[in-house]
């Protein structure tokens, strides 16, 4: 450690302050839209929306996020509702600067103990307190980071709602070029343009289905092919890979469509490399090339509400069941011209998915560096005045 950083330890516990929670949301009361996100301690950052704004955080903000059952940390700088129990609100005494605290608190090797309450535990952990200025600095460049990870992430999300409101608009409403001159016909699926036709997922798809290997195939250290398992490390939108496979089966080629067929069924990602596929997890890829297609139809029937697509939520779902799903199969000239747009707005969501990877994982290596003061930051050019605190 640099000396001239001159850092104390002190505990946690005495240097953060429990805020009141007037209204906590519960998960029956989650709306997939709304005008105020709701925060609780899931791995996603916003687990759903409510529109009642009485019912939202009133305190001052920003505010740190603890899962006290599940360790999960959010900074959250934003109007927002408080969700369900285990959710703890924590801001810092004045000797921390919050966006501090919030890096220092991640760098922690807190111990997790299943479903207990945790915060008792980070209550008696001990942080690294340098001088404020130090403080700010080091929250500055971490910061950095997270703040170009947001504004992609902001890129990514308008990009999907690019892809899903073309899909819906051609595929969903019928308003395809040329609509005006095509009568609708009756279907399984209700009235579609004549000339189109419902099939089974099975009729225009290849699926694979996992199957776990042996324990002795797997491996952290990065050898053989990544192995992903249910929704484990299911990532954003391609796998986040950290378990590894020597067996070279059950594979998924690049550009598969990944499905959950055990609960929460129906979760949707795209393999971006070859990966091992174990149970709980299926492989999609379309016989005639149109996964674009094949993946908006899926994301579009599902939503990840756990359903077939009919309100009955399942645990888990067989091969049959999956390939019978009931699919649209347009005529061909429509789906090449969705396919042709389609293209450019999956290639970027591949690039900037990418580069938040890249992000995340240069942002970890230095966080610990800069909480520890083996880099040192006192001689950075950098403005130490908080924006808010």
């Amino acid at each position: 450690m640099n000396n001239s950083i001159q850092n104390s330890e002190v505990l946690i516990g005495d240097h953060i302050k429990t805020l009141r929670k007037k209204h906590k949301i519960k998960k029956s009361e989650y709306l997939s839209s709304g005008s105020i996100p709701v925060v609780d301690q899931g791995q996603d950052f916003i687990a759903g929306y409510i529109d009642d704004a009485e019912r939202s955080y009133d305190g001052k903000l920003p505010v740190i996020v603890f899962g006290d059952h599940t360790c999960t940390l959010k900074y959250v700088d934003f109007p927002f509702a408080v969700g369900a129990d285990g959710t703890q609100l924590i801001r810092p005494t004045e000797d921390l600067d919050i966006r501090y605290l919030y890096y220092a608190l991640r760098d922690l090797s807190l111990e997790h103990f299943g479903y207990q309450r945790h915060f008792k535990y980070l209550k008696t952990s001990k942080i690294l307190c340098p001088p404020m200025p130090i403080q700010r600095r080091i929250a500055s460049v971490l910061s950095a980071y997270d703040d170009f990870i947001e504004n992609n992430t902001r890129r990514i999300k308008i990009l999907e709602d690019m892809a899903q409101t073309l899909y819906q608009e051609w595929f969903v409403h019928f308003r395809f070029s040329g609509h005006e001159n095509v009568p609708m016909v009756e279907s399984p699926l209700g009235p579609i343009p004549q000339e189109w036709e419902v099939k089974k997922l099975g009729e225009m798809c290849d699926v694979l289905m996992g199957q776990s290997p042996k324990s002795e195939f797997y491996n952290e250290t990065g050898e053989g092919l990544p192995f992903h398992q249910g929704v484990t490390d299911f990532g954003q939108r391609f796998p986040t890979d950290r378990v590894y496979c020597t067996i070279q089966k059950r594979i998924a080629e690049v550009g598969d469509i990944l499905f959950s067929v055990r609960a929460p069924v129906g979760r949707i990602n795209v393999a971006n490399k070859k990966i091992v596929i174990g149970r709980g997890l299926s492989a999609i890829r379309s016989k005639n090339g149109d996964q674009a297609f094949i993946l908006q139809q899926l994301k579009d029937r599902f939503q990840e509400e756990d359903t077939m697509g009919s309100g009955t939520i399942y645990n888990a779902i067989t091969k049959a069941d999956l390939l019978g799903i009931q699919l649209l199969k347009p005529a061909k000239s429509i789906v090449a011209k969705f396919e042709e747009a389609a293209q450019p707005i999956s290639l970027e969501l591949a690039n900037l998915t990418m580069k938040n990877a890249n992000l995340r994982q240069t942002r970890d290596i230095l966080l610990p560096k800069l909480i520890s003061g083996e880099i040192d930051v006192s001689a950075l050019d950098i403005d130490t005045v908080p924006k808010s605190n």
